[in-house]
């Protein structure tokens, strides 16, 4: 049993050590740069538009957009001038006006009119590590010099330019708190977001080095998110941020994949063990067995030869009689002897077989297992008499970080009430198809596509989120209105319907979510 254990351990560590390190998944950063914008100042003279400069930001909220204070300084300074903010996706930008100002930290708030909805970033709320993996999301201008850009396209919308690097911590501005980090970024790109693996916010690039010597390397530095959180405190506005840990999909199922490799060898080594346990018990039932039919056998032997011994004494006597002439006495010691004589045979007949052992020890091992049974069924049988097995399990479910990949969502329990026959919390009816009962949400409001599952024989709860973009979120939502739900209860014919509806939603989603959260329930106090 320890040596399969220590085989599945090895195991687990073998398939993470070939695994090795999990990069960023380009779907997160995909996802992020579509809450990333294009912030432009234009000045309107006489009817006659120009624009006067352009830079980068990212929405923290719908409305609500970050970028430098030196990207918008000409809005606060210059006459005719207005701002606006294009998103990477849509047709059209946004008007914009300052709702925050820092020269000092270099960070401006923008504020959209009203109507207009970006999809916000999260902020990480840890810190950066030295050597990550980070990316810069923005709108370098020698991009649109060298794709020959004209203004009405620098007004329109277009997908942002994605560049990796890594940390080098330690060193920082002088003027407000800075990471620098080697993610290229160019004259354009300041305002936009510093991302780490997970697509979260560590920061907002700002600037970067000069050098004369083209040899030179090129390093670049990003306004640190204590900066950021502190201009926002003041500014009276509250952003989503996450500090847990970036881990990638990759590894979480190189983890479960290990923890049920670990699991099967368990299981296998505690099936050896009862079948261990049970060779023992069935080996001392046949040696118990065994014993009793040999013991039944020596009696069964001595009391044939006490009533042999009975016979002779009593033919003795008999004989006796006969000599004397006592006819009746003779009668009966002769009868006496007779009758032990047949009951001698008798119980030497009678004996138990020695074929009878291995039926006997079937018995003791069919007792044994019947006993077995009966301790196993009456511990749960309190719980059954209290609830009736198609009531509602009213749950509590606690995320399980370890198992989970969170970036957007906030980390809370989650009440859940689950009814035999897929409904949940008495008003949504799960579908139920080959991997068993989930619900797709297609919300109106949102890029966010929601696929959740619950297991009700291992009580896991599981949400799977993703990040989409606007062409596969209007799919989506074109799909979802072929669908309708069946009411809560409908049977199982119902539930499977709905679980085969799903599939055309399903299929319009990546292969992998950008979040996956894996709760486990446990009853409700």
């Amino acid at each position: 049993m320890d040596l399969l254990r220590r085989i599945a351990r090895l195991a687990s560590a073998l398939l993470l050590l070939v695994a090795g390190p999990a990069c960023a998944d380009p779907a997160d950063i995909a996802a992020a740069s579509r809450g990333v914008v294009r912030v432009v100042l234009i000045q309107y003279d006489g009817g006659t538009a120009r624009l006067v400069s352009h830079g980068t930001g990212f929405a923290i909220a719908p409305d609500l957009v970050v970028t430098n204070a030196h990207v918008v300084e000409d809005l606060r300074t210059g006459d005719g001038i207005v701002a606006g903010v294009v998103p990477s996706e849509g047709r059209g930008a946004f008007a914009a006006t300052i709702a925050a100002y820092s020269p000092g930290r270099d960070l401006a708030l923008l504020k959209l009119r009203p109507g207009a909805t970006i999809s916000a970033l999260t902020l990480f709320s840890g810190a950066a590590t030295d050597s990550e993996e980070v990316y810069a999301v923005g709108y370098p201008g020698n991009v649109d010099m060298a794709e020959g850009l004209s203004m009405s396209d620098l007004v329109s919308p277009q997908a942002a330019v994605k560049t990796r690097g890594y940390v080098s911590a330690g060193r920082s501005s002088k003027e407000f708190d800075t990471i620098l980090h080697t993610a290229p970024i160019g004259a354009g790109n300041s305002g936009g977001p510093l991302l780490d693996a997970c697509g979260r916010v560590l920061g907002v690039n700002s600037f970067g080095t000069v050098s004369q010597n083209t040899t030179d390397s090129a390093f670049y530095f990003a306004i640190s998110m204590r900066e950021l959180a502190a201009f926002l405190q003041e500014a009276g506005v509250s952003a989503h941020a996450s500090g847990l840990p970036c881990t990638s999909l990759a590894d979480l199922d190189k983890a479960d994949a290990a923890r049920s490799a670990e699991d099967q060898a368990r299981l296998a080594a505690e099936a050896e063990a009862r079948k261990a346990a049970q060779s023992a018990f069935a080996a001392k039932a046949q040696h118990d067995a065994e014993l009793e039919i040999l013991g039944e056998r020596d009696n069964a032997l001595a009391l044939a030869a006490v009533l042999l011994v009975a016979a002779v004494a009593a033919g003795a006597a008999a004989y006796a009689f006969l000599q004397r002439g006592k006819q009746r006495e003779l009668r009966i010691a002769g009868g006496a002897a007779g009758l032990l004589v047949l009951a001698a045979v008798g119980t030497w007949l009678l004996r138990p077989p020695l074929s009878l052992i291995d039926e006997r020890a079937k018995d003791i091992v069919a007792e044994g297992k019947a006993k077995a049974e009966a301790r196993t069924e009456a511990a749960p049988a309190a719980d059954a008499s209290a609830a009736p097995a198609d009531a509602p399990q009213k749950l509590v479910c606690v995320l399980d970080t370890a198992r989970s990949r969170v970036t957007v969502s906030d980390v809370t329990d989650v009440p859940l009430t689950w009814a035999p026959g897929g409904c949940v919390n008495g008003r949504t009816q799960y579908g139920l198809a080959g991997d068993g009962w989930s619900r797709v949400l297609v919300p109106q409001g949102e890029a966010t596509i929601s696929v959740t599952k619950f297991d009700p024989d291992k009580r896991e709860y599981t949400v799977e989120r993703f990040l989409m973009g606007l062409d596969a979120m209007t799919a989506a939502r074109a799909a979802r209105t072929r669908l309708t739900p069946p009411a809560c209860g409908a049977g199982d014919a119902a539930a499977r319907a709905l679980g085969e509806a799903q599939g055309a939603i399903r299929a319009l989603l990546p292969a992998e979510p950008n979040e996956r959260l894996r709760y486990t329930c446990h009853p409700a106090p």
